[in-house]
């Protein structure tokens, strides 16, 4: 790598014309920009100059060197400008969630975006395993996961818990009916959240039936891992699932949908994760604000 202080006596030797004035311009004396010259063309294996008593040329090399040096020169000053140029509603956004809080939040950060068009959201819907692998890779700088990572490598806020629902057909009017018995007459729709969700659901139901529910033994009614369409076989009359309640509610056909009686509500937790120690740019704090104000009762402070 050719050293940039011998680069920046060359670019203003080339401005000036003269040794004299380089000198004076940056505060050397004459052979100090003489060596820097020559350690130049020594790093580069090329005469860069033709010296004439006090007047040179540029060699054909010298003026290839000069041209990659203003080029050099305009990238670290657009470099130093965009890092001083840290601002709230410019530059990307990267952010992960589980598709269910994809169908909520990601209308309101298109609307911010349209708000603050020098702004570009990524939004990637995954399950919690996979967004703290992102969140680690640096792939993505925020996310939303259901479980308090490990402080040692994640920071957290947690979010408004989000309710969990067994969803049936409204036609099968099982919704009062113990728990196992609407689990093994209907059977399940899987997707890929299905297991924990389940399984969460299940731990906090407080029946006594609850307890003999063996989950590795409940019909399978059909897989599907587009978030949008899991409950349209249900719509059917085909299966049912567990789902955060925002999926029902965003539902075109939730008429045709009933969640299942419990005795009290059954809720998972929510953690906005970003790197531990890892600086985020301005504008991250705002989308992180915009998203808790979303997820926590629609109160947002933005």
């Amino acid at each position: 790598m050719l050293n940039p202080i011998w680069m920046r006596t060359f670019i203003t030797l080339i401005e000036t014309g003269h040794f004299t004035q380089t000198a004076e311009r940056l505060n050397m004396t004459q052979p100090g920009v003489s060596q820097h010259i020559k350690k130049l063309e020594e790093a580069c294996g090329h005469p860069l100059l033709v010296r004439d008593k006090k007047r040179f040329e540029t060699t054909p090399q010298g003026r290839l060197l000069y041209q990659y040096a203003l080029e050099q020169a305009e990238s670290e000053k657009r470099l130093l400008d965009h890092l001083s140029n840290d601002k709230a509603d410019q530059g990307e956004c990267r952010v992960a969630c589980s598709g269910t809080l994809a169908l909520q939040i990601y209308p309101e950060l298109l609307q911010f975006q349209k708000e603050h068009p020098k702004l570009s959201v990524h939004l990637e819907a995954a399950p919690s395993q996979r967004i703290l692998e992102q969140i680690t890779s640096s792939d993505v700088e925020l996310g939303i996961v259901v479980e308090d990572p490990n402080p040692i490598q994640f920071e957290s806020i947690p979010l408004t818990p989000e309710p969990l629902v067994l969803i049936l057909p409204r036609e099968a009017k099982m919704e009062h009916l113990p728990l196992n018995e609407v689990l093994n007459e209907l059977g399940l729709i899987h997707h890929p959240d299905l297991k924990h969700y389940l399984a969460q659901f299940v731990t906090n139901v407080t029946t006594q039936e609850s307890q003999y529910i063996r989950l590795d033994q409940i019909p399978s009614r059909g897989y599907i891992n587009q978030i949008h369409q899991i409950l349209l076989p249900v719509a059917n009359g085909i299966g049912c699932t567990v789902l955060p309640k925002r999926a029902l509610t965003l539902f075109p056909l939730r008429d045709k949908l009933v969640e299942y009686k419990t005795k009290s509500p059954v809720t998972e937790p929510l953690y906005l994760v970003k790197k531990r120690h890892r600086p985020l740019a301005a504008r991250y704090e705002v989308i992180a604000t915009l998203i808790e104000g979303i997820l926590n009762n629609g109160e947002s402070r933005i």
